[in-house]
């Protein structure tokens, strides 16, 4: 009989148990269909929280570690049989001890990389119980190729690892651990084959035969100042001669001004050679000098301060406090900041501003003033301030009020 006529049949003649069986079975259907749908929102937010922002290569690494992994575990399954003769459950709980201790120490690893930029003795357990992983899954070997095939495994995640963890090293820190100093490209380099920079072919050779040209004129010129012979001489100014017809013709040095300034850079560096030991650089650590300030003998030591309706006195400082070279640089990138900040401002600040905001003294102050002022953006300033209101700079002048608005008006600019 069919299995139609067969279900038909058992309805007809129980038609009380198969109502019940078909209601269980709709139930188990809701079951199911609620089961599947709480693992999809599970795996659809599993994937959009740690698949979906990673990198291609980043999955592909997990999933061939994972791979390489199962096959270490497989190995050491047999392992645990038939050399360690565990069997049922002590077997399924043991077999795979030092996988879970090569994982943990992976995680632990990718941990400190992340907090401290090194894996540090994590990293160093991941190889060593890979390697040991490796070893005894390859001593139950049946085969050479079994064997190899064992040790290959473990190394191979080991390896993509140690790649996957290098790659968000170099995210984070933006540098990588070290530089090796022989490389394909260095080789290059130090045969001549390879350019270091970015020029090209045609910058390359135009600078190479400007440099034969101010050689040749620094080897005339030499010879000519010991008084060599005239043979000499003419060989010499052929060589230069012969250098310079070929540099005017490849590299446009006739109508090239860049070109003519590197080429008279260039001479003027080789003439001056012998210079070069008569130069007397600063010491960069050495304390800065003290500065005593030369007052005119028409001015008193004491000036007004730039706030002449007050009539307070501000003194000179003669003897200003020694700073080393380092406060000293960042007490003028503080007054330059103030400066540029008050500039944007369309504000020209004077002297007693510059030295109250940043606690230097007034003549420090105004002798980064008198240097700032002439810059474009403050000359314009002070020379709209002349043009408009007649006031003449003196870092001294005071702001400016009308009678139509209360408008604040200092070197030319306004503020409502």
């Amino acid at each position: 009989m069919p299995p139609i006529d067969q279900i038909s049949a058992f309805a007809s003649d129980k038609p009380v148990i198969t109502v019940i069986i078909c209601v269980i079975g709709l139930a188990l259907l809701g079951l199911a269909y609620i089961a599947l749908r709480a693992v999809y929102r599970v795996g659809n937010q599993f994937f959009h929280r740690y698949v979906a922002p990673r990198p291609a290569e980043d999955i592909l690494t997990v999933v061939a570690a994972s791979i390489a992994t199962g096959v270490s575990a497989q190995g050491m399954w047999r392992f645990s049989g038939d050399v360690l003769g565990f069997d049922g459950p002590l077997r399924l709980l043991l077999f795979a001890f030092i996988e879970v201790a090569v994982i943990t120490s992976a995680v632990r690893a990718r941990r400190n990389m992340r907090e401290n930029y090194s894996a540090g003795i994590d990293g160093i357990a991941v190889w060593t119980l890979t390697g040991l992983s490796a070893v005894l899954s390859s001593m139950d070997a049946r085969s050479l190729a079994e064997a190899v095939f064992r040790l290959a495994a473990p190394l191979v995640a080991a390896w993509l690892w140690e790649r996957g963890m290098a790659i968000e090293r170099h995210r984070i820190t933006g540098r990588h651990r070290i530089n090796w100093r022989l490389t394909p490209e260095r080789m290059l380099v130090r045969v001549g084959l390879a350019e270091v920079s970015d020029r090209t072919a045609s910058e390359v050779d135009a600078h190479r035969r400007l440099t034969r040209v101010a050689l040749a004129a620094k080897r005339a010129r030499a010879l000519r100042e010991t008084g060599a012979s005239d043979r000499k001489m003419r060989g010499a100014l052929t060589k230069l001669d012969r250098a310079m017809d070929r540099a005017v013709e490849h590299t446009g040095l006739a109508v090239d001004s860049n070109r003519q300034e590197a080429l008279l850079s260039q001479i003027g560096a080789l003439y001056n050679t012998s210079a070069l030991i008569d130069l007397s650089p600063p010491v960069p650590w050495a304390p800065e000098p003290e500065e005593t300030p030369q007052l005119s003998p028409a001015l008193p030591a004491a000036v007004l301060d730039d706030d002449d309706d007050e009539g307070e006195v501000e003194m000179l400082d003669v003897t200003p406090p020694v700073v080393d070279t380092a406060q000293r640089a960042a007490l003028m990138r503080a007054a330059r900041e103030y400066w540029d900040k008050q500039i944007e401002r369309k504000f020209v600040p004077r002297a007693a501003d510059i030295a109250h905001e940043i606690g230097i003294s007034l003549t420090t102050a105004r002798e980064y003033r008198a240097l700032w002022k002439l810059e474009p953006r403050a000359h314009a300033l002070i020379e709209a301030a002349y043009n408009e209101h007649g006031i003449i700079d003196t870092g001294t002048f005071p702001a400016i009020e009308t009678q139509q608005e209360r408008i604040l008006t200092v070197n030319g600019s306004s503020h409502g």
